[in-house]
This record gives structure tokens, sequence and C-alpha cells, in this order.
């Protein structure tokens, strides 16, 4: 390309970067884009789907025991309680059922077998606190150790659970046909949703250490749930008309591709509603997206990223920019 060619496009990019800075329903989005991309979230989300895929089993099992103790005299409540979580997983999760049983022995057995489930099944959840630390630039010296960690695990699997129970008493009330009956089901439908809102604000206030309030973490709790709930929808709707037969046919290989699939593209979508709370609470935009020279948002940002590398309570850590680096200038 030559240099005029270059300086035109350098020139029309600075134009719809001022359009862009000049307007927040754009200049936010982008932020949260370019956020999302200097936080390296895409490599976070697919630590979150290795730990996700190898965590989902053991607590299922946990789950499955756990239902099969607490409610042993209901079979039809057990069932309906294994079934809201495996709807979590549209594409697969029938499959995933009839491979999940609850674990039996003697109490000894069962109490090890228990502990040694949710040892490795908390793995997804330490592994979010990481991605929530690095997203909301803690360093390194002010994260916690792993008694902390586990614990924070715990407790939020023991509201994941508990949001299950409550959301399958919401989708088994209503009518059976008739308007009452669509009425019934869109308000369970929005009390899914309220409640799923509940369960995310507490992971994205939970899962960090950073200062962060309740209304910080709200908008990307809002969004996440819904979209989680488009997704829900799209992907019943997905397994009814496309993917059941494929399913069938491809067998092993549909089941491993299928939740693969699925767990990193609600990682993806957990991280993104995360960089939105990170946005809006630090006032992270407009973003610039033509350097030199770098914006005061941008800035910040990269000398937020810097911190976060302190890993010694002595150590200091100072940034500095140039408006104008040696070999590169103004077009």
């Amino acid at each position: 390309m030559t240099a005029a060619r270059r300086g035109a496009a350098q020139g029309v990019l600075r134009r719809v970067d001022d359009v862009q800075r000049a307007h927040p329903v754009l200049a936010f989005p982008v932020a949260v884009i370019k956020k999302f991309g200097d936080d390296r979230a895409g490599q976070l989300a697919g630590l979150l789907a290795y730990y996700g895929f190898f965590s989902l089993f053991p607590l299922l099992l946990v789950f499955a025991t756990g239902v099969a103790i607490v409610v042993r005299d209901d079979p039809d409540l057990r069932r309906r309680l294994l079934e809201s979580v495996l709807q979590q997983f549209p594409v697969v999760g029938t499959r995933i059922g009839d491979s999940v049983r609850e674990l039996t022995g003697s109490s000894f057995a069962l109490i090890v077998g228990i502990v040694g489930a949710l040892w490795s099944g908390t793995a997804v959840v330490t592994a979010a606190q990481r991605a929530m630390d690095d997203l909301w630039d803690v360093p390194r010296v002010e994260r916690p150790g792993l008694p902390v960690r586990m614990v924070r695990a715990l407790l939020l699997l023991g509201v994941f659970g508990a949001s299950i129970v409550l959301s399958t008493f919401l989708a088994g009330t209503g009518a059976e046909t008739g308007w009452s009956a669509a009425i019934v089901k869109a308000l369970s439908l929005s009390g899914t949703v309220l409640v799923s809102i509940a369960v995310f604000a507490f992971a994205y206030r939970v899962l960090t250490v950073a200062e962060v309030r309740w209304r910080d973490v709200l908008p990307g709790a809002i969004v996440a749930a819904v979209a989680w709930t488009i997704l829900l929808l799209l992907g019943s709707w997905l397994v009814d008309q496309h993917i059941r037969h494929a399913s069938q046919v491809y067998g092993f290989f549909a089941i491993v591709i299928g939740l693969l699939t699925w767990i990193s593209l609600v990682a993806q979508l957990f991280l993104l509603a995360a960089e939105i709370n990170v946005v809006r609470a630090r006032r992270l935009w407009p973003r610039s997206l033509v350097d030199p020279p770098l914006a005061s948002e941008d800035r910040r940002v990269l000398a937020d990223q810097v911190e976060e590398e302190r890993a010694r309570p002595e150590e200091q850590v100072d940034v500095t920019f140039e408006d104008h680096p040696a070999g590169r200038g103004e077009p």
C-alpha cells in the first residue's frame, strides 16, 4: 500500500474514531470490546471452558447425590430437579443425563466420594475467580489463597443449587391450556430471568476481591441473564428442529463437540458481560481506535494492567506514556 493510500485510510479511521468517541451509544460497546481484547478474555474464556468441561460430571454427581439424599421420598421431584440442571445444556443435556447416577455405598465411601467430586468440580469456579480478578486488574499480591478461593467456590455452588430448586418450582407452576397458561408461562419465564439476574450478580460480586458494589455488577448481570435465557430458548429450538436426530447418528462425538461448544459460548458470554461492569464502574470510555495520542481511558487501562503484575507489598509500579513514540508520529 502506498503512503497516500495509508494516509487516506488513516484519515478515514480517525473520522470514524471521532464519531464513536462523540456518541456514548457507540463509545461504550467499543470500549467493552477493546477491554475484552486487552484482558485477553477470549483466552480466559477458553480456560473456563476447559475446566468447565472437566468439572461438569463431578458437580452433576454431587448434585444428583444431594438431591437423592434430601428428597429420597419424592422420585418425581428428584427427576425434575435433575432435568432442570440438564436443561442448562439444551444441545446434549438429555444424553448427559443418561450417564449421571448418584453416588452410593457406605457412609464413609459416600462422604469421600462427595468431597472428592466437590474438590475436582470446583476447578471451574476457581478459574472464574482468577478470570474476574484479571478483568478487574486486581494486583497479584492482593489475590486470596487457596482456602479462601475454595470457600468462595462452595458458596457460589450452593447459591447455584438453590437457584436450580427455585427455577424448578417456577417451571412447574401454571395451567395446562388456554390464555391463563400463556400468561403463567410468561410470568414463569420472567421469574426465571430474575433468578438468573440474582445469580449472575452474586457471582460477579463474589468471584473477585476487587471492591465492587451491587450496582456495579447489576448491568452485566442483567445482560448475562437475558442473553442466557435467549441462548437456552434458541438451544431448545435447535434441538427440536435440527440436532436431535444428528446426535443419534454421531453419538459420542456429537455429545463432546456440542458440550464443548456450549460451554465455550457460555464462558465468552459470562466474561463479556463482566467487562460491561468493569467499563461502566470505572468509566473506561470512550477509547481511541487510532493512536497516538492515547485517550486518558486507554492510559488508565494500560496502567492498571501493569499494576496487576505487582506481586509483593514492597513493590512499586510507575507507568509513563509518550504521545509520539520513536518511529511513529501523526500522518
